[in-house]
């Protein structure tokens, strides 16, 4: 305790410490002091000389509490028990060697049948067989997941050398398979965990993502193939996309086209149905909600289509649906790509591209106040506006033979459209636009026996208006309402054409030539329509 104090005297030290009142007893006393947050016992005793002098001496001794130093010595013993139990127990078997190659510690009692105290002290190289313990000793390299044969398996076994002060002390020799087959048969177990994997990886990315590509959309009309250039075009962009149309005319095809046109067609491609989901639901679906926001919210609470699209598209359909009250929240994930989960504070940022799809003019919904403005302008950066079915009659006959060999069964394939059906089917007005087209055509190949689609497969409301007109006298106003049709064909597809003769026939579907005598039998002067 004194060693760092040099003093001429021991009373000056003494002084030091606040102890030079112990000089001033004439008998032996005891003291219990503290310095230094250590506890000492002072011992002082006097000794007479016989020639009247006295020595004083001063005995120091550092005292250990002892309920402090059985409670150290019983965490020590814990660790030792605690460090025991992890050797006894890891892997299938473990060894330890000294500096010389011989046992200190083993636990392969289970997979050799010999107890420890058995081997203790024995060098290893006879107790385990094809060891090479003692030679990593020697070499002082580890030797890592080795196949060893010992008692007839095959076992994975690791060796490694233990270095203090740079000296090998000793070696540590683990075997992590009783058998080598056990590694086949965990490698299986992982092998069909991944394939199981894939094939959850696989359906979910058929849930999300885009099943239609721009080579999809066929057309002819120049309105959809402008739509089609515009679309493309925005796909790579960050700008929100605003798609109008009748509803049927192909508006979430356009959608699917965007994502798998784009950077993100990796990513999920969400859709949201606005008009299908309750609107008590709605917030839910969209932004998800925390545990606990609510009463039947799941514990673990649930993440919301928003989040669950991060890095991808997000396809709002019948946008017109949404609740005012909805509108002002996606405003803001518009606007700052970020939101907050239901029950939740944290704002959760996403990196999202939105397609908004609508069947209403959203114009007059803003004017009747059930639209937000400032949301309206926000979707509207990029807008599509795809022509019914009714203005593109030059794709009929192309969607006809597209749905057929594409989009129904394959047992369809092979029919064809009668051109009197065909015929029909142009002087129908189609409401229901593309789908309903598809729809007719399903209909139609299911309840034909041969190859052709003809007029009796056709349903009543579209066939009778042209059946009507059969039983006309000398079919004279047929002739006059087909030829009128023609002419009104003929007209549309020349001012798409820009008054070029060969565009116009393929427009219309048919060899230039027959265009050219059609102009001529209905005395159609281009001059009079660019």
């Amino acid at each position: 305790m004194l060693e760092d104090y040099s003093f001429a005297k021991i009373s000056d030290a003494l002084q030091e410490y606040g102890l030079s009142e112990i000089f001033n007893e004439s008998c032996n006393t005891e003291y219990e002091i503290f310095l230094k947050n250590r506890r000492y016992s002072v011992d002082f005793f006097l000794i007479d000389n016989n020639d009247d002098s006295n020595f004083k001496v001063v005995l120091f001794k550092e005292l250990i509490n002892i309920e402090e130093a059985e409670t150290e010595i019983e965490e020590l013993r814990q660790g030792l028990n605690s460090m025991k139990d992890i050797l006894d127990n890891a892997y299938q078997g473990i060894v330890l060697v000294d500096n010389e190659g011989k046992i200190v510690k083993w636990n392969y009692e289970q997979l050799f049948g010999i107890k420890e105290e058995d081997v203790l002290g024995k060098p290893v190289e006879e107790i385990i067989e094809n060891t090479r313990l003692h030679i990593v000793i020697k070499t002082g390299q580890k030797e890592l997941y080795d196949i060893q044969r010992i008692q007839g398996h095959d076992m994975i076994a690791s060796r490694t050398p233990i270095i203090k002060n740079g000296k090998i002390i000793g070696a540590v020799g683990t075997v992590l398979f009783k058998d080598i087959k056990e590694v086949k048969e965990l490698a299986s177990k992982i092998k069909t965990l991944e394939n199981t994997v894939n094939i959850y990886k696989k359906e979910l990315g058929k849930m999300y993502c885009a099943n239609y590509s721009f080579d999809d959309i066929i057309t002819q009309n120049q309105k959809v193939i402008e739509m089609k250039d515009i679309a493309l075009k925005a796909a790579n962009s960050s700008s929100t996309i605003l798609i109008e149309g009748e509803s049927g005319t192909g508006k979430e095809f356009f959608a699917h086209a965007i994502h798998h046109a784009s950077i993100r067609k990796k990513s999920p491609f969400i859709r949201i149905n606005c008009a299908a989901i309750p609107h008590e639901l709605l917030e839910s679906e969209l932004f998800g909600y925390e545990s606990g926001a609510f009463t039947g919210a799941k514990k673990e609470g649930k993440i919301g289509k928003l989040e669950l699209a991060n890095g991808g598209t997000v396809l709002l359909d019948e946008i017109s649906s949404l609740p005012f009250s909805m509108q002002a929240k996606l405003l803001r994930v518009l606007e700052e790509r970020e939101f907050e989960r239901i029950g939740g504070n944290a704002a959760i940022k996403v990196d999202i591209k939105v397609i908004a799809c609508t069947n209403e003019d959203l114009d007059k919904l803003v004017e009747q106040n059930r639209f937000r403005q400032d949301l309206y302008y926000r979707l509207n950066v990029v807008k599509i506006n795809i022509p019914p079915l009714r203005e593109r009659i030059e794709d009929i006959e192309l969607l006809c033979q597209d749905i057929l060999n594409k989009q129904l069964d394959i047992g369809f394939n092979s029919k064809k459209v009668s051109e009197k059906s065909i015929l029909a089917l142009k002087l129908y007005d189609w409401p229901g636009n593309v789908r309903e087209l598809r729809n007719v055509l399903e209909r139609a190949a299911n309840i034909s026996t041969g190859n052709i689609i003809t007029m009796q497969h056709l349903p009543d409301f579209i066939s009778e208006k042209l059946i009507f007109e059969e039983q006309k006298s000398d079919n004279k106003y047929l002739k006059d309402n087909i030829a009128k049709a023609e002419i009104n064909a003929i007209m549309y597809a020349l001012k798409e054409a820009n008054g070029n003769r060969t565009e116009a026939a393929k427009i219309l579907g048919i060899h230039r030539t027959a265009l050219y005598k059609k102009l001529a039998n209905y005395g159609i002067n281009i001059k009079n329509i660019v």
